[in-house]
Formats: C-alpha cells, structure tokens, sequence
C-alpha cells in the first residue's frame, strides 16, 4: 500500500526563477531558515546524493537523498535511501498559473505491513512530510514575491 502526501501553493513569480531558486538545492539552508543544512555526499552522472538536515518545530531531523533536476520537465525529483523514510519518492511540479505558478510536491512511500503503514501514514506523513513539505513552500514563496531572487 502507498502512503500519499500532497502540498501546494501558487507563488506569485515568472517559472523559471521559481524552478531555478527551487531547483538550487545548496542554497536552501540560507533561503529555508528550518533547513540547518545539505551536505553532498557524492556526484552522480544524473545528480546528487545529499544529506539533508532541518527542523521540524524545535526537533532536528535528517535524511539521505538521491537528488535528481529534470530541467525539461521542470520537475526536482528526491529518493529517500536510508532509515525510516527508505523508499520515499518525492516530486516537485510547476505548473504555470493565472497568478502565478502552482508548486506541488508529492510524497509516495510503500509499506507492505500494517504497522508500516500505520507508521507512514500516522507519524511520518502527518507529523513530519507534510508539515515540513507546507513550511518550504511558503518559505520560498514568501522569499521569491518578496524578494524575487
């Protein structure tokens, strides 16, 4: 069974500055105040291996990720390699708007037992994904109406 998260939001700005400010992951810890940090592990032919580092309220958090930019679809894409999050497949779209761009970033993780589930869907999407996921799109929307950079 696939645990599902959706955020969205239209920010006010041109689609290629929201995909290239989006899209330039090393700058989010100095755009995103709750990213402490994105540290690359490795370079591959098709993008990055990162460990990512944020907060979620006042608990710090961490992840692996492969990080992958497909420039023509502008779409980011993320694949989640270690410890509780294994296996999540994250997706970022843009979708130009009357007002803007529409960003969503879809979250996808398979868990077989039930008690996988329970946990997915329970403690890491409700408590973790999608209020981390809600905080970066208004941070960057905040940061690219108002500044536009």
């Amino acid at each position: 069974m696939t645990v599902h998260t959706e955020n969205s939001i239209v920010i006010r700005a041109p689609l290629e500055k929201v995909f290239r400010t989006t899209a330039d992951l090393l700058r989010w810890p100095g755009i995103l105040p709750h990213y402490r940090w994105v540290r690359v592990l490795e370079t591959t032919d098709d993008g990055l291996i990162v460990k990512m580092g944020a907060r979620r309220a006042w608990l710090p958090i961490q992840w692996t990720s492969r990080f992958r930019v497909d420039a023509d679809a502008r779409e980011l894409h993320f694949r989640h390699l270690k410890a509780f999050t294994r296996g999540l497949q994250v997706k970022w779209t843009y979708t130009p708007a009357p007002d803007g761009v529409t960003v969503r970033i879809s979250h996808e993780l398979i868990r077989t037992s039930a008690l996988g589930r329970w946990f997915a869907n329970h403690v890491l999407a409700r408590m973790f994904i999608a209020p981390v996921a809600a905080l970066t799109l208004a941070t960057f929307k905040r940061h690219l109406e108002q500044n536009g950079t």
